[in-house]
């Protein structure tokens, strides 16, 4: 409908497009000044796109297909290989900025000349204050000190009658760090707080491209663009550092280094266990609750339904941080039940086998009602004539159970199962919220503990070191993104092959 008003008014789709390909190449230009020449790129691109695909006589078609795939490239393809780039480059909290904007930051640095701070005072009233520096007995010119940039010469004078009081002087701080007082012998002093103005000079001084010379020492400066730092003659870094390309050096660190490759290794390995046996877990737990409400004899089906359904209807970070506080090690009602029967109080938060036990023990809750309800759809489509043939050859409840309706849900069910994996392969907001990845891993090299799995590793990595190595983050999930399409490319196959087999018996 949209396109047949526009075919039929032109001007309302040139307006329209003109419209949409300004805003395009507007937000492409702020992006490019604030230095982000990648998202500008993308934005100029969606800009030629639009103007092309509805403009162009020939691209009628492609008008449906071009919104749903710049939704895929804008926020599907490009974060992936955004993050992936990141993987190569060095970019962290110590590096987030631009060469340039580097030099301009080190640059602004600036050294105070402690043998010409002077104490100083105020005079005056609004419009016509002065500066009085006493120790050297030299008044200002008068000043506004209303904010703006102003520079003043120093005169010798006797000192002015009635100064102003210090708390009086400190609400005038911000005219104060504008202005310049020019001394007799040329010296400009600039104020360096509330009680001192002093000579204010460069800390560096730029000799070339790259390289710069510290006032204070004279030692050189020069700019490592391998490493994206400043260097000084000894090896000392000075920051702030800026984004460069380090190619394979993240990967590198990932496999080479013990404090790395170890817990990485360990959590990966944890993560798949964590994965199956929540999915496993959930699974059995909901398929056992839904053949017991199945039982025709069960009385108030109704009520455990619902009550078995609750953990379903509440919002799970609730659950989460109510099952934080029942496993409080000191004051959690899990702890002081065991402790009244069996006079035990595991540290659950402290080690780490009980601390992956917890978290399982929660997961179970939060997921066995998505599996029950499944369960109990597919049960319904069991034909009641197979069971009851079974029985009547003598077959056990069980029996029936394993050679009949288990083998008959159990197809639908593998799609489930297998998003089911995939989702706790990277469920981080059980893992951050429940334990924060703790306890820590002892002797790593980065934060990693024992409940993390790769996804909240990788958080950790990017926003909880201290350093918020979002480079090293990138490179993890670089890793992570082959580790989950070969499984899922794995598990396509299986499915494909299991297909295949089923058509040739049928």
């Amino acid at each position: 409908m949209t396109t047949s008003i526009l075919s039929r008014w032109p001007l309302m789709r040139w307006a329209l497009t003109g419209a949409a390909v300004l805003a395009s190449l507007y937000a492409g230009f702020l992006l490019y000044a604030q230095a982000e020449p990648l998202f500008g790129a993308m934005f100029l691109v969606l800009a030629v796109a639009v103007g092309v695909v509805f403009l162009h006589p020939r691209s009628a078609t492609w008008r449906f297909v071009l919104p749903g795939i710049a939704a895929v490239l804008i926020f599907v393809a490009f974060p992936v290989v955004y993050t992936i780039w990141l993987g190569f480059t060095n970019y962290s909290s110590f590096n987030l900025l631009t060469y340039d904007r580097a030099i301009e930051v080190l640059m602004a640095n600036k050294s105070i000349d402690p043998k010409t701070e002077r104490k100083f005072a105020i005079a005056g009233g609004p419009g016509a204050y002065q500066v009085w520096l006493p120790e050297d007995g030299l008044l200002s010119e008068p000043l506004a000190l209303d904010g703006q940039a102003a520079s003043a010469n120093l005169s010798p004078a006797d000192e002015p009658a009635a100064l102003l009081a210090q708390k009086e002087a400190v609400k005038l701080r911000k005219g104060l760090a504008a202005i310049v007082l020019t001394a007799p012998d040329d010296t400009e002093l600039r104020n360096t707080g509330l009680r001192a103005f002093a000579a204010v000079a460069p800390e560096y001084e730029r000799l070339g491209p790259d390289a710069f010379r510290r006032h204070a020492d004279g030692q050189m400066l020069t700019a490592n663009h391998k490493t994206g730092f400043f260097t000084l003659e000894d090896g000392t870094t000075i920051a702030p550092g800026w984004r460069v390309g380090i190619g394979w050096d993240n990967f590198k660190r990932i496999f080479t280094l013990e404090g790395i490759r170890g817990p990485m290794l360990s959590i990966f390995v944890w993560t798949c266990i964590f994965a199956f046996l929540s999915m496993a877990g959930t699974f059995a737990l909901g398929l056992l609750l839904a053949v017991i409400l199945q039982w025709p004899h069960l009385r108030g089906k109704a009520a455990y339904r619902i009550l078995l359904i609750l953990p379903y209807a509440v919002p799970s970070f609730i659950s989460i941080l109510v099952f934080r506080g029942l496993f409080n090690q000191n004051f959690g009602e899990i702890n002081l039940i065991l402790e009244a029967m069996f006079g035990l109080r595991p540290d659950w938060f402290t080690d780490g086998t009980l601390a992956r036990i917890m978290i399982l023990a929660v997961n179970l809750w939060l997921g066995y009602p998505y599996m029950m309800l499944l369960a109990m759809g597919f049960l319904q489509a069991v034909p009641e004539d197979h069971k009851k043939a079974a029985a009547l050859e003598g077959a056990s409840a069980l029996r029936v159970f394993f050679t009949i309706t288990l083998p008959q849900i159990l197809p639908p069910f593998v799609p489930l199962l297998i998003s089911t994996f995939a989702f706790n392969f990277n469920n981080i907001v059980l893992v951050l919220l429940m334990t924060r990845g703790g306890p820590d891993i002892p002797g790593t090299a980065i934060p990693a503990g024992e409940t993390d799995i790769l996804g909240s590793f990788t958080y950790r990595v990017a926003f909880m070191d201290t350093g918020t190595q979002f480079g090293l983050a990138g490179a993890i999930t670089f890793l992570i993104f082959l580790i989950v399409g070969a499984m899922a490319y794995a598990n396509l196959l299986a499915m494909r092959r299991a297909a295949l087999r089923k058509g040739a018996r049928i």
